[in-house]
């Protein structure tokens, strides 16, 4: 059987909308207690951000870092945005409809600046950061734009040679809400960030305990975000990222160990560690052929090598949103839909 699973943010849903009129209450009750006192120092991925004030123009490079703006009540302040995976979470199209897009990927520097933000903030050092594509900080500095860069992106990862990055330590969700809790310190919404990551953190808990049985089982996972071509080596999910945090959350083992955030993998390695369950990334970009999910499946049911594996001659793959796979809100919707597929395949007793 295949599994194609819907994140709840991708989709209207009486729960959704519960939870979101729950945090709404909870902001109209605690936002009088909110004060943040200015200029705010943070420390972000080693360097010294000054806030002088609650800011007003906001850009954001990365959608993940977009959404949690937006979850934040804080659609106001973003004048522009820019990388975008798939469309935007079905609570937010009304006011990201009003928001302007820089550039679906990579804007540019002057586009950034462009805006006249007085905050850029990004998904990834890759865009700005030590070899950053956009700009390294120094140049935002010379134009006096304090720029945020997620703690998800930087802390226990090594950014500062070519291509995705090596991840040291494993993700965790835990840099996720410090991400949340320091937008509630830089825009004096701290309460309203406080309400988000606990409803994240309960819904990560609930989504663990419906497979904690899976500990101690050894079931493997690979997951497959795409390929130069689709006929040649795949890039999976590394050891430390994501995606690996999502699966060690299940009590799942990736069978991939290094920690080279996105490694190109040969068939015939995935299938000789032949993984108990095959997760598919679904996404609009179209980068490399294998960015089209159907391009995925059709390949997996004809190649020689890989329709053989385990996962794919039982039913046992999952496709799930891109957002699953990157450090936003949308990882706990990805433990949620992976584990939701597991339950499926009868491997939870």
């Amino acid at each position: 059987m295949l599994n194609t699973i819907s994140h709840p943010l991708r989709r209207p849903a009486q729960t959704v909308a519960l939870a979101l009129g729950l945090l709404a209450g909870a902001v109209l009750a605690t936002d009088a207690f909110a004060g943040t006192t200015y200029p705010l120092t943070l420390e972000n991925c080693g360097h010294p951000v000054v806030i002088d004030h609650a800011p007003k123009r906001v850009v954001s490079v990365g959608q993940a870092q977009t959404e949690i703006l937006y979850a934040l009540g804080l659609g106001d302040r973003v004048v522009a945005s820019a990388l975008w995976f798939g469309p935007v979470a079905t609570p937010y199209e009304a006011v990201n409809a009003g928001v302007k897009r820089l550039a679906d990927n990579d804007p540019s520097f002057e586009a950034v600046v462009g805006q006249e933000p007085d905050l850029v903030v990004a998904m990834y050092e890759w865009h700005i950061g030590p070899n950053g594509i956009i700009g390294k900080r120094d140049r935002f500095d010379a134009v006096k734009v304090p720029v945020y860069v997620s703690p998800t992106d930087c802390v226990g990862k090594d950014n500062t040679g070519a291509g995705d990055g090596v991840r040291t330590q494993m993700y965790s969700t835990a840099l996720l809400y410090r991400n949340i809790l320091e937008y509630g310190a830089i825009f004096d919404v701290s309460e309203r960030a406080e309400a988000l990551v606990a409803s994240l953190k309960a819904r990560e808990e609930a989504a663990a305990r419906t497979v904690a049985t899976l500990k101690g089982k050894d079931v493997s996972m690979a997951l497959w975000f795409s390929s130069k071509d689709i006929k040649g080596d795949a890039f999976l999910a590394g050891s430390n990222g994501v995606p690996a945090y999502v699966m060690a959350q299940l009590g799942a083992r990736n069978i991939i160990t290094t920690e080279e955030e996105w490694p190109l993998v040969g068939w015939e390695t995935i299938a000789a560690n032949d993984p108990d369950v095959l997760v598919l990334v679904k996404m609009d970009r179209r980068r490399f052929p294998a960015d089209d999910i159907e391009a995925k499946l059709n390949f997996l049911k004809t190649d020689p090598v890989a329709s053989q594996l385990s996962a794919v001659k039982n039913g046992r793959i999952v496709i799930v949103d891109v957002g699953a796979t990157r450090p936003g809100m949308d990882t706990v919707d990805g433990i949620e839909a992976i584990a939701k597929a597991v339950q499926g395949f009868g491997l939870v007793n």
